[in-house]
């Protein structure tokens, strides 16, 4: 019976929404996580009778065929670009952007990764890096006895050294566009990476065309939207019940005529 496979890819699809929303309510408090939104599509059809084709030797056609599908399949999981809320954290190194763009981070295999997540610290040597110690790009080192650090809108660093009177610039965030976001490739650790549907990355200032501002002391939350995720699990749960109750109603069905005699 066709109908047992055809339930069972519509429980395995309800599991794998399962699973995304599952993800998406564990990174809840999860700084700049993007929530991601199972995809679908259906499967191969057979046909019984085919549309179109002559029902007579008087030109007659069939209006319309019989076409039996044969289920569901996952067609993609996608990523949702929408901004997150911004908090205030009054902490120097906190960088959150407004609009569009990516931190550039340099990875220990000197390949370049993306994120949003700009809970920056200082290294040993004063340079920016992440959380894990990778270097922002370009390279930005705070000089020793620095007693305060800004960064503007546009991404300028300046450090007010003791016994300076004047702040002095000390690098300038740039940050990273893509033409298709979604198309990026998430590594895990808030980074992201290049593949060939992201298409090229645009670097450019912050604050110029196309490009988000930077905001200091504050930090972007996740754009999870609780209330939809609980929604959207109801949902999945009762569609994966619905999906349980063919099966065991295709299963009766057979049972039946098992005992014909």
């Amino acid at each position: 019976m066709r109908s047992l496979s055809i339930a069972a890819t519509g429980m395995l699809a309800q599991q794998l929404n399962v699973e995304v929303i599952s993800n998406n309510i564990a990174n809840l408090n999860t700084t700049a996580f993007k929530a991601q939104r199972a995809e679908f599509q259906d499967l191969l059809y057979q046909n019984e009778r085919n549309v179109g084709v002559n029902s007579s030797d008087s030109g007659t056609i069939v209006p319309v065929g019989v076409q039996i599908g044969s289920g569901v399949k996952a067609a993609a999981v996608y990523r949702l670009g929408t901004q997150g809320n911004l908090v205030n954290t009054n902490n120097a190194l906190d960088l959150a952007i407004q609009g569009r763009g990516f931190f550039q981070i340099e990875m220990p295999d000197g390949t370049t990764a993306y994120t949003r997540a700009g809970s920056l610290q200082l290294s040993a040597t004063g340079e920016i890096v992440t959380a894990d110690g990778y270097v922002v790009q370009p390279g930005i080192t705070i000089p020793q006895n620095t007693t305060n650090v800004s960064v503007n809108p546009a991404g300028q660093v300046m450090a007010q050294v003791a016994g300076q009177t004047q702040p002095q610039l000390v690098g300038q965030f740039q940050l990273a566009n893509f033409p298709n976001e979604a198309g990026l490739a998430a590594q895990g650790s808030n980074l992201l990476t290049e593949t060939p549907a992201s298409g090229s990355p645009v670097v450019g200032n912050p604050g110029s065309t196309a490009f988000g501002t930077i905001q200091q002391g504050f930090l972007e939350t996740s754009n999870v939207n609780i209330v939809s995720q609980i929604t959207d699990l109801i949902s999945a749960q009762r569609a994966y019940e619905m999906n349980s109750k063919v099966i065991q109603t295709s299963d009766q069905m057979m049972s039946t005529l098992s005992q014909i005699q």
